[in-house]
């Protein structure tokens, strides 16, 4: 058994969350965490909400409450969001927990006393009209390197540079549109230059990473300058250091606070599980593989930002130091990000009402249509485009048609004409053949979703489906079970089918959880087969001295993800169709969808 940690990236708490997120961070995440509990792996897979920032402060005046009632609001909603969708966190957290601002502050006075934060004076963006702090990426303008429009105040997604918003040509907020005011400003930075040798020594030895990640993340080793770590803001968590930390007017900037909260998850998951110290089994050990989980637009938030706060905590870099409290922690063993998910070519956006809200689409549809779509169709590499007539095609051709069909008839036959799995004969040549695929497939499946390949490893197991329904259509059961002389040849031809249909479902189980624990049951099997989250109310409070500056007030109820995943039945492996099982009447796997929402799409999200 090895430990696999799963770093899944923070949605923030600014509103509901649409499919276009879940298709990057959600679904891919869990499909891996899934698949590495049935090998047998200890897995721990962490996220939360993301509450920090000028984002939350903008919604919060938009609707007329404050910024924690709002994180509130939305931290719920999106954790029934994502607990519906069926992602197995071993804990969804939130980033305005007394841990999570005491593991921040630690990681900042480790990086502070090894010399990696520098003070610098710079030109920080203001909006004219509110005077609040704009944040780099909520200004947009044209890059000063490649031309490119659209490029925003970090960096051009164009040509991979990091930028500055002062240096875009003709900058405009996203929020309002109007011209942001630059003015003078003191901030700590982090110094990436001081850890770049070492950075651009680890990233040269990533060479199995999503060449899209790779190539990015090597492009931002050539202009690679100190990056703002403080923000003139008056939400956020504190500045650790002396005539910084009474300044209510200066944070920590919010994405140095989230990339930690993978960390201060883990730790968190340590403290709830009874085990305080379990989490340094994913953060110290050497031996453990990690994975980051995520949309493009973050890429250099973990494959440049969030490694160099590593390496400057351990003492790794140009200033030397040691490590501090928390030791040396793992750098990430793969950054797998995916492209954008689009609407008729759009990005998805709430601001812009282009947008598929997650709760709507699992009440309509349920949990396991969404994630089939976004496992064979979703943005693995590409920008892919979510319309309603490729849903309604994909969910109907290939998960109704030919998954839930061919376990369907295959069940029905061997329960009309034996009422239990039958005793199977000798086996033929096609027999062997099908068998044999199947028995195969975890090897090939396994390989694709060994190395984040999950779209390569969906259509394998779905060939895999296409066989079996080939198989059926050539031995023609339905004709055996008129010969009283062929009920041997019946059986055996069921057997191979109810065979393969397990074993198809064992494949499919990381893709498709609430549909595959259905087939378990109907394969005549009990118990627990795919496990499932569950919300959990929790209270903000720690067994260990938390240290740091104006915390968080204590004993404040939230909600969790959490799961214990260890009781399922699921395992990479086949298992046997042991002969006699009793089984039912199956009832539909897979409920076809209207055709005419192809058309005009469901009336919360209408085809334009």
């Amino acid at each position: 058994m090895n430990n696999v940690l799963v770093n899944v990236a923070w949605p923030y708490a600014n509103g509901p969350r649409h499919i276009g997120h879940v298709a990057g961070f959600g679904v891919p995440s869990d499909v891996f965490a899934r698949y590495q509990r049935m090998r047998g792996e200890k897995v721990l897979m962490v996220s939360g909400t993301d509450e920090h920032g000028t984002p939350l402060l903008v919604q919060a005046d938009k609707e007329g409450t404050t910024v924690q009632e709002l994180a509130t609001r939305y931290n719920e909603q999106i954790v029934h969001d994502l607990a519906g969708l069926g992602l197995t966190y071993d804990l969804f957290t939130r980033t305005t927990t007394r841990n999570h601002y005491a593991v921040v502050q630690e990681l900042f006075d480790g990086l502070y006393k090894n010399g990696y934060l520098i003070k610098q004076t710079t030109m920080g963006a203001i909006s004219p009209s509110t005077g609040r702090t704009l944040p780099d990426r909520y200004i947009e303008g044209t890059c000063p390197i490649c031309g490119a429009d659209g490029a925003r105040g970090d960096q051009c997604d164009n040509c991979g540079n990091q930028l500055d918003p002062v240096d875009l040509i003709d900058p405009v907020s996203k929020i309002n549109g109007e011209t942001p005011k630059f003015i003078e400003t003191e901030h700590f930075m982090l110094d990436l230059p001081a850890v770049a040798d070492a950075l651009a020594q680890w990233l040269r030895t990533r060479e199995d990473w999503r060449p899209n990640v790779l190539k990015f993340s090597l492009n931002l080793l050539e202009d690679i300058r100190p990056r703002a770590i403080s923000r003139d803001i008056d939400w956020g968590v504190p500045i650790p250091v002396e005539g910084w930390q009474d300044d209510h007017a200066k944070k920590l900037y919010v994405w140095f606070d989230a990339v930690v909260g993978y960390l201060s998850a883990s730790i968190e998951w340590a403290h709830r599980s009874g085990n305080p110290e379990a989490w340094r089994d994913f953060w110290n050990d050497p031996q453990t593989r990690s994975y980051y989980f995520m949309g493009k637009d973050n890429i250099t938030f973990h494959s440049q930002i969030w490694p160099s706060m590593l390496l400057g905590y351990a003492g790794k870099g140009a200033h030397g130091g040691e490590p501090h409290e928390l030791g040396v922690l793992n750098l990430p063993t793969e950054v797998v990000s995916s492209e954008y998910l689009t609407m008729s070519g759009s990005k998805f956006s709430s601001s812009k009402g282009i947008v598929i809200y997650v709760k709507d689409f699992l009440a309509e549809f349920g949990p396991d249509p969404l994630r089939y779509f976004i496992s064979v169709a979703g943005p693995e590499t590409n920008d892919t485009d979510f319309t309603w007539e490729e849903f309604v095609r994909r969910v109907n051709n290939e998960l109704a048609n030919s998954w839930g069909n061919l376990v369907n008839r295959t069940v029905s036959m061997a329960y009309k004409n034996f009422g239990e799995v039958p005793q199977p004969g000798a086996f033929t040549a096609e027999d062997e053949k099908l068998l044999t695929l199947a028995a195969e497939a975890y090897d090939v499946v396994g390989d694709h979703l060994e190395n984040s390949r999950f779209k390569q490893g969906i259509n394998h197991a779905m060939h895999v489906v296409g066989e079996a329904n080939a198989y059926i259509a050539e031995m023609e059961p339905w004709k055996l079970a008129k010969d009283e002389s062929q009920r041997e040849r019946l059986a055996t031809v069921l057997w191979v089918a109810l065979q393969v249909v397990s074993d198809c479902n064992t494949l499919l189980t990381p893709y498709i959880p609430h549909i595959a624990q259905t087939v378990h049951e109907t394969l005549g099997r009990d118990g627990e087969w795919a496990a499932q989250p569950q919300v959990v109310e929790v209270v903000d409070d720690s067994e260990r001295p938390l240290k740091g500056v104006d915390l968080p007030p204590e004993g404040r109820l939230y909600l969790t993800i959490q799961g214990d995943y260890t009781r399922q039945q699921a395992a990479w492996k086949r298992t046997e169709m042991v002969p006699g099982t009793p089984l039912k009447k199956p009832k539909p796997i897979v409920q076809k969808l209207d055709t005419k929402l192809a058309e005009t799409g469901p009336e919360w999200a209408p085809v334009q």
